[in-house]
């Protein structure tokens, strides 16, 4: 067990180092920095589920992860992260989804939907700051939060991709994974629109992964019954 959390530990040791690296040639987009680390922690996920690391191992990581992005917002632990122009939770909600989802799935022997949950967080929402920031010529707001409507087409479209993937490779080819990705995706989009505080981090992960366990056991059971 230590050998798979020396690996995992050692994907997050990567990640920081290629943020730091990237800062280091390119201090003008603080953003990008930021996203880079959204997007490779998320990975941690498919790592912990690959090599079937326990789920407390993940929980205690997301407590301790959860402690440390508090005191963050009041001791400049982690400055670069945390500050994004905006008074945002988002790096706690982040760390809480993990534990949340890990507790859910990993005990049902379902990880898998915490994998969708999480990947579609990174990803959707990674690259839908990024492209809406360098490409988002169409504005809306939602709560006082501004989007465009490029970034959250970006999270339909990325959503839709990872939630019908992870379900091909946990679930094989079954009628059911495109209709839940579609709502998914579609699901994962309002709830990444609503952005308030970094509310998002929270909402997007579970319930992406929370809507695609319901919708999968309510579509297959119905399936067989019929």
């Amino acid at each position: 067990m230590w050998l798979k959390i020396a690996i995992a530990f050692s994907w997050l040791v990567i990640v920081i180092f290629t943020a730091w690296l990237v800062s280091r040639f390119n201090q003008t987009n603080p953003e990008l920095i930021r996203k880079i680390v959204h997007i490779g922690i998320g990975h941690i996920i498919l790592i912990a589920w690959w090599l079937d690391i326990p789920g407390i191992v993940g929980i205690i990581a997301s407590i301790v992860a959860s402690i440390v992005t508090l005191l963050s917002y009041i001791f400049p632990i982690l400055p670069g992260i945390d500050n994004v122009g905006r008074r945002s939770l988002g790096t706690f909600f982040y760390a809480v989804s993990i534990g949340v989802l890990v507790a859910w799935f990993w005990y049902s022997q379902q990880p898998e939907y915490a994998a969708i949950g999480i990947m579609i967080m990174s990803w959707g929402d990674g690259l839908a700051a990024l492209i809406g920031q360098n490409f988002g010529k169409h504005k809306y707001q939602i709560f006082g939060s501004q989007k465009s409507w490029e970034g959250s087409l970006t999270v339909t479209i990325v959503s839709y991709i990872i939630c019908s993937l992870i379900l091909l490779a946990s679930q094989g080819n079954i009628w059911q994974i495109w209709v839940v990705s579609s709502v998914v995706a579609l699901l994962s989009t309002a709830l990444e629109a609503v952005a308030f505080l970094g509310i998002d981090n929270l909402t997007v992960p579970i319930g992406s992964a929370g809507i695609a366990y319901f919708l999968i056991q309510f579509l297959t059971n119905a399936n067989v019954t019929n």
